[in-house]
Formats: C-alpha cells, sequence, structure tokens
C-alpha cells in the first residue's frame, strides 16, 4: 500500500520510527558515548530496561510503561544499527525477518490449517520450531533465564508438545508429595545429619511442582512473587517508620513490638 494511501495513524506511526533511526544515525555519529557503544556493552542495559518494564507492568502505571517501552524500542534500533555499520544486518532486515516468522508459524490466519483454541495454536508453533531446525522443544528456553520463570518457560514448553498432566488434581497431589520428601529430608535427631544438597534437590522438586500447579489455574508465578515481594517492603518499611517515630532502631525493638506495626501496615 502506498504512503499517502495509509491511515492517518499510520503515518503518523511510521513518520515517529522514520524520526527514531534518524536520530539514532545522528547520535551514532556525533555523541561520544553513542559512538562508544558494542552490541556487547549494551546487553546488561537492556536487562535492566527489560526489568524496569516489569517493574513498571507489576504496579500497573500505564505511563511508565509507555516510557520503558520506548526505552527498549531504542536498545533494539541501537542493536540494529551497529549491526548495520558491518554489513550484518539492519532494522530492515530485523523486521522483515520477524514478519516472515509470525506469518510461518501462524497458519491458521495465513494458511489452510486449523486453529480454535489457544492450546492448538501454541502446538501448532511448537510443531513448526521444530521444523525449523530446532532439536529439542525446550532448546528455546534461554540458560540465563532466572530460574522461576525459565520453570514455567520450560512447562509450557512441555504442554504445547502435548507432555503435561490432565486434571489440576493431579499436578496438586505431586504437590504434596513433593512437600512430604522435602519435609522427610529434616526428620532427624540431629541438624548436622541434614543432608543439604539432598534437601536442596528435594526443595527443587517443590518449588517445580507449585510452578507446575499455578500454571494450571493461571497464575504467573514471577508476578505473584514479585508482587508479595513489594508487599513485603511496603510492611517491613513501615516498620522501619514507626521505630523511627518512637526513636528507635529495629534492633531496639522486640519482635512482638514489630509484629504489632506489621499487623498495622496490613490493616493499612
Amino acid at each position: 500500500m502506498e504512503f499517502e494511501a495509509l491511515p492517518e495513524r499510520r503515518k503518523e506511526q511510521l513518520m515517529a520510527f522514520n524520526r527514531l533511526l534518524t536520530i539514532m544515525d545522528e547520535l551514532r555519529e556525533q555523541c561520544p558515548w553513542d559512538k562508544k557503544q558494542t552490541i556487547d556493552s549494551l546487553r546488561h542495559l537492556t536487562i535492566e530496561e527489560t526489568y524496569e518494564l516489569s517493574d513498571a507492568i507489576i504496579e500497573g502505571d500505564l505511563v511508565e510503561i509507555k516510557k520503558e517501552i520506548g526505552d527498549i524500542m531504542l536498545h533494539m534500533v541501537f542493536y540494529s544499527k551497529i549491526a548495520s555499520e558491518t554489513n550484518t544486518f539492519d532494522i530492515a532486515d530485523v523486521l522483515n525477518g520477524l514478519c516472515e516468522k509470525l506469518i510461518f508459524r501462524h497458519p491458521h490466519i495465513y494458511g489452510d490449517v486449523k486453529a480454535e483454541t489457544e492450546e492448538q495454536v501454541k502446538q501448532n508453533w511448537e510443531a513448526l520450531k521444530m521444523k525449523e531446525g530446532n532439536k529439542s522443544v525446550l532448546a528455546g528456553v534461554p540458560k540465563s533465564l532466572p530460574a522461576l520463570v525459565k520453570a514455567m518457560r520450560i512447562q509450557e514448553k512441555a504442554r504445547g508438545a502435548g507432555f503435561d498432566w490432565e486434571e489440576k488434581e493431579q499436578v496438586w497431589e505431586k504437590v504434596e508429595e513433593e512437600m512430604q520428601e522435602f519435609k522427610a529430608e529434616f526428620n532427624v535427631v540431629e541438624k548436622s545429619a541434614i543432608d543439604t544438597e539432598k534437601a536442596e534437590a528435594e526443595f527443587g522438586d517443590l518449588l517445580f511442582s507449585l510452578v507446575n500447579y499455578a500454571r494450571f489455574v493461571n497464575i504467573n508465578v514471577e508476578s505473584a512473587l514479585e508482587r508479595t515481594n513489594k508487599k513485603f517492603i511496603k510492611r517491613f518499611q513501615h516498620i522501619e517508620s514507626r521505630a523511627k517515630e518512637q526513636g528507635k532502631t529495629l534492633q531496639d525493638m522486640t519482635l512482638a513490638e514489630m509484629d504489632v506495626y506489621w499487623e498495622e501496615a496490613k490493616r493499612l
């Protein structure tokens, strides 16, 4: 479709993206910091920006979400600009490659394959990825993912290949089984007799089974735990604030005193 025939908002979107590409060119040519960056040097900054977007999503802060999406967009353009300088690829190659992949992996939209449920779409997706050359369904799970997120992604991909429990009750039975095995590691008289390595392995099994159950009941474990982290931080900081009002430090207070303020924070 010709540019002039596009809806006005699409024109604005394309012009905004073109503006970003132009600014990126200028920064790369003129800014000492931007000129110095490499794909490797940007990596840890991209990870940081991704977590900042995650924080904004958990907080439900749409203004901040928009800002963080912009920061990540800048990084994607930056990587592409750096690669274009060695004629490896540019942003057009990135976007066209993405479009081709999306079309290939959605044959129920762009082909004659039938997929009427989310589950069928996921199964088709994993089957197509295997055709692309993946040796394992689990090969697409990044090795450097945090363990909790990785557990969730491993289970999702296994489900996409048809390897999963049928009912959530079966999954909960597994949770209870793993809990008993974990507890059994501490049924010793002497604390020094605890096999720490085995206890850790059993705890890992218990966590994995809990992640599995959470997935079955549509709970995002990463978001759930992070919300609890934030809740704990707010309540603990309330205790610190109330202690300061009393002219005390936490070290000066008894656990019972702190618990009064903890309960107060819960009510607030």
